[in-house]
C-alpha cells in the first residue's frame, strides 16, 4: 500500500519534460484567420546527429511527443518489454529461494502460481493504460491500483509475505515445538495461509499432545512473539522438584536423584555432554532440591515421569536417611494422674 501511495503521488506530480505548459483551451467562438492568412507550414527536417540535444528533441517530439500518433504504442512496447524482463528476472530469483527453501513442494509451486498470475495481471493492466499514451494516467492508475490492492488484499499479501519469512529465515520448522500467540503446539504444517500446530496440553494437563489442530494465520505473525523450544539446538533444559524434610542426608539424596537421571537419560546425556545437577534451597517445612537436566521437548512429559519414578524407588530403598517432606500434623496424648480431675469445660451460650 505504501508504494501504491508513493507512485500516485509521482503519478500526480510527473509532467512530461517534452510536453510543456498546458495551454488553455482554445476558444471557439472567436474568429479564426482564414486559411490563406495562414503562413504555410514547412516540412520540419531531421538535424544532424552531430547535434546531440537537436536530434534528442527531435526525436522525442516526433515519436513521443503529445500530438504523436506513435506515442501510445511506442509506450506501450517500453512498459511491456520493462515489466517483462522485470518479471523474468524476479521470477527466476524468487523460484531458486521458493525452491531450495520450501517445507513441501506442493506449497513452493502455488506461491510460483500465484506470484505468475499476480504479475501477468499486473503486466496487462499497465500495458492497456501505456496505449493511452498518457505518462500521468499511468502513474496515477499503479498509485491507485496500489491503494486498492493494499487495502483489500492486506492480510492476504500479509501471509504471503510472512509464509516466504518462514522459509527464508526459518524462525520454526516443521515438528519444532513452538508458542505463537500463547498456543503451544508441534508444528506439523507451514502452508502459504497458517501454519498449522498439533496442540501441546490444552485439553489435557502437562506438555503431551493433544492432538487438537491449530490453525494459526500466517498475517499474525509479524506481530506476535515466537518461542521456539528448539531453535538452536535439539535439548532443552528441565527439572524434576524433590522436596526432603531436615533430617535428610543431603549428598545421599543428590546421588539418589543423579544417578536416576543418568539411567533415565542416558543417551541425552552422552550426546548433548550436559551432566546432570541439582539445585537446593530452603523452605519453610524442609529442603527444596531441582533436579535438572537436558531433555527433548517433544517428549518432556515421558522423561520427567520416569526421572519421577525411579526417585521415588531409590527413595524407598533409602527410607531413613532420605525422608519425602509432605505436609501432615502430630497429635501427640499426654497420661494425666488418676487423682486429678478432668480439666473444667465452661459452657458457653451464644445469643438468639
Amino acid at each position: 500500500m505504501l508504494l501504491g501511495i508513493i507512485a500516485l503521488v509521482i503519478g500526480m506530480t510527473f509532467v512530461p519534460a517534452a510536453s510543456g505548459q498546458m495551454m488553455p483551451a482554445e476558444d471557439t467562438t472567436s474568429e479564426r484567420p482564414a486559411a490563406a492568412d495562414q503562413p504555410e507550414k514547412v516540412a520540419e527536417t531531421a538535424p544532424s546527429i552531430t547535434h546531440p540535444d537537436k536530434f534528442i528533441k527531435f526525436v522525442w517530439g516526433k515519436y513521443l511527443g503529445d500530438e504523436s500518433p506513435y506515442r501510445g504504442v511506442i509506450l506501450m512496447v517500453i512498459t511491456l518489454l520493462v515489466l517483462t524482463t522485470i518479471y523474468r528476472q524476479s521470477t527466476r530469483y524468487v523460484k531458486k529461494i521458493v525452491k531450495h527453501n520450501a517445507f513441501t513442494e506442493a506449497n513452493a509451486e502455488v506461491f510460483m502460481k500465484t506470484w505468475r498470475i499476480v504479475w501477468k495481471f499486473v503486466i496487462a493492466v499497465f500495458t492497456i493504460l501505456a496505449l493511452s499514451g498518457s505518462l500521468r494516467l499511468l502513474g496515477l492508475s499503479a498509485g491507485f491500483l496500489g491503494m486498492i490492492l493494499g487495502w483489500s488484499l492486506q492480510a492476504p499479501v500479509t501471509g504471503l509475505a510472512a509464509w516466504f519469512m518462514i522459509i527464508t529465515k526459518k524462525p520454526f520448522r516443521l515438528g519444532d515445538r513452538i508458542v505463537i500467540a500463547g498456543y503451544t503446539g508441534d508444528v506439523t504444517d507451514i502452508t502459504l495461509t497458517h501454519v498449522v500446530l498439533n496442540q501441546v496440553g490444552g485439553s489435557v494437563g502437562g506438555e503431551e499432545r493433544s492432538g487438537r489442530g491449530i490453525l494459526i494465520p500466517n498475517a499474525i505473525l509479524f506481530s506476535n512473539v515466537i518461542i521456539n523450544f528448539t531453535l538452536d539446538q535439539k535439548f532443552m533444559l528441565d527439572e524434576v522438584i524433590v522436596r526432603l524434610t531436615f533430617d535428610s542426608d543431603i549428598e545421599l539424596a543428590e546421588r539418589v536423584c543423579v544417578e536416576s537421571v543418568h539411567e533415565a537419560t542416558a543417551e541425552i546425556v552422552k550426546e548433548s555432554g550436559f551432566e546432570p545437577g541439582v539445585r537446593c534451597e530452603l523452605y519453610e517445612s524442609g529442603v527444596l532440591m531441582r533436579v535438572r537436566y537436558q531433555t527433548i521437548p517433544s517428549d518432556r512429559q515421558r522423561i520427567s515421569t520416569d526421572i519421577t519414578r525411579r526417585i521415588l524407588k531409590r527413595v524407598r530403598e533409602n527410607y531413613g536417611a532420605v525422608k519425602f517432606c509432605y505436609p501432615h500434623s502430630v497429635v501427640r496424648y499426654r497420661n494425666m494422674d488418676d487423682d486429678a480431675a478432668p480439666p473444667a469445660i465452661e459452657a458457653s451460650s451464644s445469643p438468639d
